[in-house]
C-alpha cells in the first residue's frame, strides 16, 4: 500500500509539533525553577552563525502549515515574526496546529504532481509536489525543529529523544 501524501503530511507535522509545544513547557519551567531569564533560552544558538532558538521555532511552524497549504492549493496561513516568550511560541504552535487540524485528506491526496513555487532567500524554486513535500519542506521541517531541541538540550534542559519523538520520556 501506498502512503498518501496527506499521511506524508499532515500527520508528520502535527505529532513533531505537539512534540515540541510539550517541550516549550518544560523549558519555561526549567528556566523558571533555575532562574534562568527566558530570554537567554529563547535566544540561544547552537552556533554563532545559526538561527536562535526562537527563530529555529517560527521556521519549523512556517514549512509546516506552508507545505500542506501550499499541497492543498490553499494560501499559506501568515503569522508575524514576532514572538518574543515561551508562551508566544507555544501559541504559534497552537494556530498552527488549529490549521492543519482543517485540512482533510481529500484537498492534499493527489497532489504528488502539483506544480509548487516558491521564492527562498531571493531565489526562485520550482518543484512537483511529492519532491517538494519529500525533498524540500520535510527536511527543512525537520532540520529546525531538530535545531530547537539540540538549542534547549545544549543549554541543560533535561530531554531526551522521547520527548523529540513525542512519546513522552
Amino acid at each position: 500500500m501506498a502512503i498518501s501524501m496527506y499521511s506524508a503530511s499532515v500527520p508528520v507535522f502535527t505529532r513533531t509539533l505537539g512534540a515540541l509545544e510539550v517541550i516549550l513547557g518544560k523549558a519555561a519551567a526549567y528556566a523558571e525553577a533555575r532562574k534562568i531569564d527566558p530570554a537567554v533560552l529563547l535566544n540561544a544558538r547552537l552556533s554563532p552563525d545559526m538561527f536562535a532558538f526562537t527563530r529555529q521555532v517560527q521556521i519549523a511552524t512556517d514549512h509546516a502549515k506552508g507545505a500542506p497549504a501550499r499541497l492543498a492549493g490553499l494560501p499559506v496561513p501568515s503569522f508575524e515574526d514576532t514572538e518574543k516568550t515561551f508562551p508566544e511560541l507555544k501559541a504559534r504552535i497552537g494556530r498552527t496546529l488549529a490549521f492543519l487540524a482543517t485540512l482533510k485528506p481529500e484537498q492534499i491526496d493527489g497532489s504528488e504532481g502539483r506544480d509548487i513555487r516558491l521564492k527562498v532567500g531571493g531565489q526562485d524554486m520550482a518543484f512537483k509536489g511529492q519532491d517538494y513535500l519529500l525533498h524540500f519542506a520535510l527536511p527543512n521541517f525537520y532540520f529546525h525543529a531538530t535545531t530547537a531541541y539540540a538549542i534547549l538540550r545544549h543549554n541543560g534542559l533535561d530531554i531526551g529523544k522521547r520527548d523529540f519523538m513525542g512519546v513522552g520520556s
